[in-house]
């Protein structure tokens, strides 16, 4: 049986393709299971510092498989979303993760690019959140992390009217951060993917990425205390910091140890008071 989603590791970089092209890569529970899975095992392979998440063949995703979606709208069976792996999972792992989204990205493919750090498309990709043409609400957080994204007003035009966004569209938004030429794509996402593999430090990426999710839900003053409270007092004798100054002063790359598993990258948050 063919992987649902395929990886591929080189220079530090996981390569995970949502592998269902026959069906343009529609989502489906045990595709989410599949990638979930590898996304965890990601974050325990000290190999890997960066994840570039993308789709074979000419879609991303266009969102939930239609079999599956006419199935749960005959029945009105729920998808328990409350018993499987949360769609925000790839915010909490303590990795970069960057999605190159190389055509349809609707429904919950958007919602899953959406829970990526960073976001590079085709210039001829679509987007759309679709919900509202089906009847359906915002789900799993998108009507946080789209607004967060591209502000209120623009992501209720695009939650209320259900338009189709393409590449360039979506980089003039904040939707993605870049969008390039289709044949680009990947090869743009990857080399970006292996700077960070090369020359940032693992565990500062990795409270970074806690430090901006957690600031979304916090004050400016709450984020600066935490920084200088908590997060520097981490990093200021992790063995990363040493190597970046010594190869600042030095004038030579830096040459960061592979992230040790059986060291969080960041530490445990703050007791509650």
């Amino acid at each position: 049986m063919n992987s649902l989603v395929t990886k591929e590791i080189s220079d530090g970089v996981a390569l995970l393709t949502l592998n269902r092209p026959e069906r343009h890569n529609a989502w489906t529970f045990e595709m989410e299971a599949e990638l979930f899975g590898l996304l965890h095992d990601a974050e325990n392979d000290p190999e890997i510092r960066v994840v570039v998440i993308t789709g074979a063949g000419k879609s991303f995703c266009p969102g939930l498989d239609a079999q599956a979606l006419s199935e749960i709208s005959a029945s009105g069976r729920s998808t328990q979303p409350h018993l499987r792996t949360p769609m925000t999972y790839p915010t909490t792992i303590a990795k970069p993760i960057i999605a190159a989204i190389n055509g349809a990205c609707a429904g919950i493919g958007l919602i899953l690019a959406l829970q990526c750090d960073i976001r590079f498309a085709s210039t001829q990709a679509k987007f759309t959140t679709s919900f509202a043409q089906r009847g359906i609400m915002a789900e799993h957080g998108i009507a946080w992390s789209l607004s967060r994204a591209v502000g209120p007003a623009v992501a209720f035009d695009l939650l209320y009217s259900a338009r189709v966004v393409l590449g360039d569209e979506a980089a003039q938004l904040g939707l993605i951060n870049r969008a390039v030429e289709p044949d680009e794509l990947l090869s743009t996402a990857m080399d970006y993917a292996r700077g960070l593999a090369a020359n940032s430090s693992p565990a500062a990426m990795g409270t970074i990425k806690r430090q901006v999710y957690e600031a979304l839900e916090s004050t400016h003053e709450e984020a600066r205390v935490l920084a200088l409270r908590h997060w520097m007092g981490h990093l200021r004798f992790h063995s990363d910091f040493k190597e970046g100054i010594s190869s600042f002063m030095e004038k030579r790359p830096p040459a960061f140890a592979p992230w040790d598993p059986a060291t969080p990258a960041v530490p445990p948050p703050l007791p509650q008071d």
